[in-house]
Formats: structure tokens, C-alpha cells, sequence
């Protein structure tokens, strides 16, 4: 966590990769930025443009979203690091299970939203 506020520091770490594949990882970094801010945004839609929705169901909903969204955008600093430390020296990328995970919790959400359509849960 350390290297997060000071990325300077992982240039002394290894060669310096070509400037290709550090630039892909920052592009792949940007892509869950917006992955997160679209799951926030998610959320307060929900939160805010369902309000027949029983009170429970709508902020269970949007906070999973929110929630998905806040560690999306934490889990993309550390990939991004971790990354390009491995770049660096010359190891294999790191692998992660977070991309199943986060697919699972956007699965289960819009399960829940299809069960609310079809069944309209209003409080």
C-alpha cells in the first residue's frame, strides 16, 4: 500500500519495461476506474430512481453496487502496482480473483432486478 501514494518508488525496482506493456497497464487501470464509477452510478440509480421499491430490497441493491464499485477502483491501484512490479522484474503478472468475484456480485444484482420486474416489489 505504500507504493500506492509513492509509485516513484517502483522504478527501483528491476529494468524498466518496454513502454508498451506499461501503458497497456495503465489503460487496463483506467478501464476498472470506470468500471467502479459506472457500479456507483449504478447504485444511485437505484437508489434513487426506484423509490416504490420496498426500502430494504432498493438499498440492498444499491449498496451492493456502491460497494462493488468502491472496491473495484481500490482493487484497481493494487493491480495496477502489482503489475507493474512485476513487469519490472521480470515475473509473471500477478493473477487475481476479483474478476469472478465482481462478475458474481453484478450477477446476483441483476438477478434481483429481474425478480423485481417481474415480480415489481413495491414497499
Amino acid at each position: 500500500m505504500r507504493l500506492w501514494f509513492a509509485p516513484q518508488r517502483v522504478r527501483e525496482e528491476g529494468e524498466t519495461p518496454d513502454y508498451r506493456f506499461s501503458l497497456a497497464n495503465e489503460r487496463t487501470f483506467l478501464a476498472w476506474l470506470r468500471t467502479g464509477l459506472a457500479l456507483v452510478g449504478g447504485g444511485f440509480a437505484v437508489d434513487q430512481f426506484l423509490p416504490d421499491l420496498r426500502w430494504g430490497v432498493r438499498v440492498g441493491l444499491a449498496l451492493t453496487l456502491i460497494g462493488a464499485g468502491v472496491l473495484c477502483t481500490v482493487r484497481a491501484v493494487n493491480h495496477w502496482i502489482r503489475c507493474e512490479r512485476a513487469m519490472r522484474r521480470g515475473e509473471d503478472l500477478p493473477v487475481s480473483r476479483f474478476p469472478a468475484l465482481l462478475g458474481a456480485a453484478v450477477a446476483l444484482v441483476a438477478a434481483a432486478m429481474v425478480l423485481v420486474v417481474l415480480f415489481g416489489w413495491a414497499g
